[in-house]
This record gives structure tokens, C-alpha cells and sequence, in this order.
């Protein structure tokens, strides 16, 4: 039987998750430890504080993939998958348009 290599030691998994949550950033972490960023961020998942980045588009707005929106309008239609599927060949903007426009008609 082999013995387990440990990654991360106690001491550091308590060090990096305390610096982690007052704001260091997952590359000074690895970094300061010889580690990937990959590994820390697998590490700071397993610890349940890693926190994803969140993207936003150029406006501001959060994203929202295309998938998404066509799937709305399909579904506040009453369209089928297939007529749902087809959706999503059409123009983002055009889809957040029609998206867009349904949420103001039901409210």
C-alpha cells in the first residue's frame, strides 16, 4: 500500500483560505505557494469559499447565453423543441428584443 501525497497542509489550507476570503487573489496564492492556479482553485472549492468569477458584457449587464433567451421566448410561446432549437439561429439582439418585450406585455 502507497501512503497519500499531500498537496496542501493544514497550516497552509487554513493560511490560503484566511488570505483567500480577505481578498488575495488565486494567482498571488499560487504563486506564493509554487502551486497552479488550477489547484488552488480546486483546493478553495473543496473548502467551499472559492467564489467564480462573474462576467459581464460590455454594457454592464450579466451574461446571458442565446440558449437561454430563445428558451424563454419558446417557452412563453408554447413552441415546440424544434421551433425552440430554431430560435437560436436568430441575432442575440433581436432575441432580447422579442425576450424583452414579452416580459413587459405580462406584466
Amino acid at each position: 500500500m502507497t501512503a497519500k501525497t499531500v498537496n496542501y497542509t493544514p497550516e497552509q489550507t487554513t493560511k490560503m483560505v484566511a488570505d483567500y476570503v480577505a481578498g488575495v487573489t488565486v494567482e498571488a496564492l499560487a504563486t506564493e505557494l509554487g502551486k497552479s492556479v488550477r489547484s488552488i482553485v480546486a483546493k478553495l472549492s473543496r473548502e467551499k469559499v472559492y467564489k467564480a468569477k462573474t462576467y459581464v458584457s460590455k454594457t454592464g449587464e450579466a451574461v446571458i447565453k442565446k440558449d437561454e433567451v430563445a428558451d424563454y421566448i419558446a417557452q412563453a410561446l408554447g413552441l415546440n423543441e424544434a421551433d425552440a432549437d430554431s430560435l437560436t439561429k436568430a441575432n442575440k439582439n433581436a432575441l432580447k428584443a422579442i425576450a424583452d418585450f414579452i416580459k413587459a406585455e405580462k406584466t
